[in-house]
């Protein structure tokens, strides 16, 4: 029997998830595990394309949108569908995303921005609907400078 998926919450308070996304796929890809980005609107999927690839200048991030031919070739897919095309054990929510099904995924990880109001409903809904489920659910907080602090 396969563990459950661990979720993991980031309360971004000060940085946008433009800037947090790309360290944690880098993070992810380190681990030796593929990313899937999922995103609820396409004009997000073209924007994350582009910036993924030109984030910071010395660094490299191999990613695809979902709809590339041979997405489980990808290390990284951005998209709006809830298909884990690339076999990816990181799904990363952004947006506003919907999580859908999370079997086959090692960790979920939901960014949402603490100073939205709508955003903050929306993940304190999908914090309470994880734990209803059994899944292992944890709370990191932007803390001082760059780091997080892990609330719950």
């Amino acid at each position: 029997m396969t563990a459950p998926c661990e979720v993991w919450f980031y309360h971004l308070e000060r940085t946008s998830s433009d800037k947090v996304l790309p360290e944690l796929l880098e993070k992810t890809l380190k681990r030796g595990w593929k990313a899937q980005v999922r995103t609820a609107s396409q004009d997000r999927v073209e924007f994350l394309d582009d910036w993924l690839w030109r984030y910071r200048d010395e660094a490299f991030l191999p990613h695809a949108p979902a709809t590339d031919p041979m997405p489980e070739r990808q290390p990284i897919l951005v998209g709006t569908d809830v298909a884990n095309a690339n076999a990816a054990e990181a799904l990363f929510l952004i947006d506003g995303a919907q999580p859908g099904d999370l079997g086959g995924y090692e960790r979920c990880v939901l960014l949402f921005d603490g100073r939205d109001e709508a955003a903050l409903a929306q993940a304190r809904a999908h914090w309470r609907q994880f734990k209803a489920d059994g899944l292992p659910v944890s709370y990191w907080q932007q803390g001082a400078g760059r780091g997080w602090e892990k609330k719950a």
